[in-house]
């Protein structure tokens, strides 16, 4: 009773970024714990997901092919039973939209003790888990008590796993009763949702300091110039200068692109929190005291209407 087990996500055909992230997480996990990493992957086209997820470090890959997309009685049922089948010490989940609808679930079936929104794993005989509170401004740890126990842990906090796997893969005999509940027949995509900031590898990302939605036309000449995806803090969604889905923060996306350009952004908790992931983050604000500077890799201290203009013309 060493070993992880950590259940990978998907959506739409593709895994998501957490996968490979939970890989990392399970990896170091097991290293700890002195055990094999397993990794569950149910739904949809397994098969080519096992191929994916067969990275460095990865010990075992456990298919269920149960349905398309993710349903809460699929998922709990699959991860129930392979959890009583390997008898992990340590259950680790994303935590994500799905990875919580069903998390909750399954540690109450097993008599887990659940801790959510991990930010950093621990493990000396024990697990220790370090979580965030009061908008990321103060961090705490917590032990977690019994022998066995479930994390979902958020996403961009680990790098994903890389390299190629020689992990066994084999289809879980379980038994899953597909019609014991709702199950997922569509997807509508919310307005403004042409794009998925999540996804971009290069952002350039505004706040306050545009100053008003007549100056978003410069802002998207840079972003064309330099073919990036354009994102904001929150203060500029809240004004309705650009639409949810483009929101970057603890109330919006968590990215981690190659490159994240900060204009204009003070650099608050919130906002840090779904960006620090990135590669190289590079900032332009004209208070050289500005929150952002503590974690740009670069940073402009000038006023954005003179930078801007000058990235746009280097970049053409």
């Amino acid at each position: 009773m060493s070993d992880v087990l950590v259940a990978a996500e998907h959506r739409r055909g593709e895994l998501r970024d957490v996968s490979y992230e939970l890989l990392t997480a399970g990896r170091q996990l097991a290293d700890a714990t002195g055990g094999d990493l397993h990794v569950a992957v149910i739904s949809g086209d397994v098969e080519t997901f096992a191929d994916q997820l067969n990275r460095d470090g990865v010990d075992a890959i456990h298919t269920v092919a149960d349905g398309e997309e993710f349903d809460h009685d699929v998922y709990a049922q699959a991860i129930e039973a392979l959890h009583a089948d390997l008898d992990p010490e340590v259950l680790v989940l994303p935590n994500s939209v799905n990875g919580l609808d069903y998390a909750p679930a399954v540690a109450n079936a097993l008599d887990l003790p659940l801790v959510t929104d991990a930010v950093a794993l621990d493990y000396d005989g024990g697990l220790t888990v370090t979580r965030e509170m009061y908008g990321s401004k103060v961090e705490t740890t917590v032990e977690v008590a019994g022998d066995q126990q479930a994390v979902t842990v958020r996403g961009g906090e680990w790098p994903a796993a890389e390299g190629v796997g020689d992990a066994e893969i084999a289809a879980a005999d379980v038994d899953v009763d597909t019609d014991a509940g709702a199950t997922v027949t569509g997807f509508e995509e919310v307005a403004g949702g042409d794009v998925d900031i999540s996804e971009a590898e290069f952002i350039v990302s505004i706040g306050r300091g545009i100053e008003e939605e007549d100056n978003l036309p410069l802002i998207e000449d840079l972003v064309e110039a330099t073919g990036a995806t354009l994102a904001s803090s929150r203060p500029i969604v809240d004004n309705g200068w650009l639409p949810k889905n483009r929101q970057v923060g603890q109330s919006g996306k968590v990215v981690t692109p190659d490159v994240y350009l900060a204009i204009g952004i003070s650099g608050a908790v919130q906002h840090v929190a779904g960006m620090k992931g990135a590669d190289t983050i590079i900032a332009v604000n004209t208070d050289p005291n500005a929150p952002i500077f503590d974690i740009a890799d670069y940073g402009i201290v000038g006023d954005l209407f003179d930078v801007v203009p000058a990235l746009i013309e280097e970049f053409e």
